[in-house]
């Protein structure tokens, strides 16, 4: 699999990013066998946080035994320096490591979240602590609004964004060139979500892929489509949606991957004007 420079950093990771979600809820054999799969399709960047249910015990000892080869994300929701120290210190443990290649601010959305955690006593605090520890290596964010990624970026060097750089709200709403054109600026490591993404779900919809906080693309076709939109950007890696079948469906297009063309782009641009509820709708 393609592998590209994680900004200053001078990482390398693969195009693709094993989302943690895909072992949450899955049994540890199945974990393991995921793992395993995407090793051997070329994933050498993984991405984890508290918050997806059971996905930290899951991923620590499917993950042990190529750990050394292997970029691991791990993020925090705590705002405040000390609630981010036992956030990690539990995370490293579950995760069965010593350190994190990347630690992350989660799912920033508002401008005081943004004060809070830059302030004094904020979890910025404890991230530049384990950092000069080597508990972690880099620092970065992941954040669900504009207004909030932009005031990080302005607050602070981070070393990579991980933001929804997706075709419906970037083609339609026009969310995500500014926050892509700044981080670009910084030389920052720029990692999406939400690639595979189509639509918020609808009020009591039944959900195809129960996992998934949203609703994906319908088809292989259509992902062929998006993915490669999202990776035709400046874009280190995309990380893969909540489900087996999503990630293997990202491992193939990765593994054929070329450039969106203009008339390509132009058939997304209008299935974007289809789609009535975005995920910006959501975020």
């Amino acid at each position: 699999m393609e592998k590209r420079t994680l900004g200053k950093t001078g990482e390398k990771l693969s195009i693709i990013g094993f989302g943690g979600v895909v072992v949450m809820n899955e049994s540890a054999r199945d974990s393991a066998r995921y793992v395993s799969e995407a090793i051997g399709k070329g994933i050498n960047y993984f991405d984890v946080a508290p918050q997806y249910g059971d996905a930290q015990e899951r991923l620590g000892p499917a993950l042990k035994s190529y750990r050394k080869d292997c970029f691991l994300a791990c993020k925090t929701l705590k705002r405040t320096r000390d609630e981010a120290f036992i956030d990690l210190r539990r995370s490293l443990k579950l995760l069965k490591t010593d350190y994190f290649d990347l630690y992350q601010l989660h799912g920033l959305s508002t401008l005081k979240e943004v004060e809070t955690v830059t302030g004094p006593g904020g979890a910025l605090e404890a991230f530049i602590e384990a950092r000069e520890k080597g508990i972690i290596r880099y620092i970065g964010f992941s954040a669900h609004s504009e207004e909030a990624a932009l005031a990080l970026m302005d607050k602070f060097d981070f070393d990579s964004i991980l933001f929804p750089f997706s075709w419906a709200c970037w083609l339609k709403d026009g969310f995500g060139p500014e926050v892509l054109g700044k981080a670009e600026e910084k030389n920052m490591g720029i990692l999406a979500l939400k690639a595979l993404a189509k639509r918020a779900w609808d009020k009591g919809e039944e959900k195809k892929w129960p996992k998934c906080w949203y609703a994906p693309v319908d088809n292989y076709e259509e992902a062929c489509l998006t993915l490669r939109f999202t990776l035709s950007k400046p874009v280190t890696s995309a990380v893969s949606p909540s489900h087996a079948e999503l990630l293997w469906w990202a491992c193939s297009i990765a593994d054929e991957f070329k450039p969106i063309t203009e008339e390509e782009t132009g058939i997304l641009r209008e299935k974007a004007k289809a789609v009535k509820n975005t995920i910006t709708s959501s975020l």
